[in-house]
């Protein structure tokens, strides 16, 4: 594995791993009021293109990083619109 790859992995890990207290901490407090419902909208949209390009690209970085906050993300979404 190259360094490019390996730097690309680091990359998604902390930036991808940066949602998982918001997912926590929103499904112990199963409250999302105070969560922006427009920014989940907008950055799950983003990361769907992210992981499509990624996909294209056939980059691993890319598509392991944005599989992982496609999960993420779209779980905070779904907890905002049931607990929010």
């Amino acid at each position: 594995m190259d360094s490019a790859t390996i730097l690309g992995l680091l990359a998604g890990a902390c930036t991808t791993g940066a949602f998982i207290p918001q997912v926590i901490k929103t499904w112990r407090t199963k409250r999302a009021d105070d969560l922006s419902l427009g920014m989940y909208v907008v950055i799950t949209v983003g990361i769907f293109a992210w992981l499509a390009y990624g996909l294209i690209l056939h980059d691993i970085p890319i598509i392991a990083a944005n599989v992982t906050g496609v999960v993420l993300v779209s779980s905070i979404l779904v907890m905002k619109l049931r607990f929010g």
